[in-house]
């Protein structure tokens, strides 16, 4: 199993990224994605979800409003859309997995919202 995460950066406040999570070695499609953070000094946080079909998605309430998650299982990818984005979503952003009991995670994808 592998995760690899891409589409950090540095971005305005107000302005936009989307990141992606390429998953390999599992079906990707029967599988929930989550996305996580972890800003400088604080323990990583759930940020959304979205199950295999990508019909159910869920987002913490600090990013609801903002943020969007989405899937192509064709592509094996999953999306992470921020707009709207604040200093505070400044954090390296880590895509999950949990296969049969097992946790995966991929390396990490830094964005710093700085003006």
């Amino acid at each position: 199993v592998h995760i690899v995460e891409s589409g950090g950066g540095l971005v305005q406040p107000g302005g936009s990224l989307r990141l992606s999570c390429v998953g390999s070695g599992f079906t990707f499609s029967d599988f929930v994605i989550y996305w996580y953070r972890q800003a400088p000094g604080k323990e990583r946080e759930w940020v959304a979800a979205i199950g295999g079909p990508g019909n159910r998605k869920d987002y913490d309430d600090a990013v609801w409003d903002r943020f969007t998650v989405s899937r192509d299982n064709s592509k094996n990818t999953a999306y992470l859309e921020m707009n709207n984005m604040k200093p505070e979503d400044t954090a390296v952003y880590y895509c999950h997995t949990t296969i049969h009991t097992e946790e995966y995670w991929g390396q990490g994808t830094r964005v710093t919202v700085s003006s």
